[in-house]
């Protein structure tokens, strides 16, 4: 347990002083406290690298790390996850999920809106 939280740390670090690359290689880890992690880390990186990282966490079988990953899609705008993070908030089959991805979803609308 103490190695998953220093690895937690460690991902969360990468993502304040924006390391996409080394983030990345976390992203398909077989813990989903892990890729739950990575999610809010690249929801630290405002690039289109990050948000193509992110499209792969939308689509996660774990509902944790889906939620993490719309939240992190909205938080940097990512304009390339609009799509999947809209799906979860009308598809997805878990009620946590699709909360926080409407959440979501409205916010990437409005930024995109905002910025149109």
């Amino acid at each position: 347990m103490a190695f998953s939280d220093a690895l937690k740390d460690k991902i969360m670090k990468l993502g304040s002083k924006q390391k996409l690359d080394a983030l990345l290689k976390y992203v398909n880890n077989p813990n989903e406290d892990v890729r739950m992690t990575v999610a809010m880390a690249l929801g630290m990186i405002p690039t289109y690298d990050s948000g193509m990282a992110l499209i792969n966490l939308l689509r996660d079988t774990s509902p944790m790390v889906r939620a993490a990953a719309a939240e992190a899609a909205a938080q940097i705008h990512a304009k390339n996850c609009e799509e999947y993070v809209k799906k979860l908030a009308f598809q997805d089959d878990d009620p946590y999920v699709k909360s926080v991805a409407r959440k979501a979803f409205d916010k990437l609308r409005d930024s995109v809106l905002l910025s149109a």
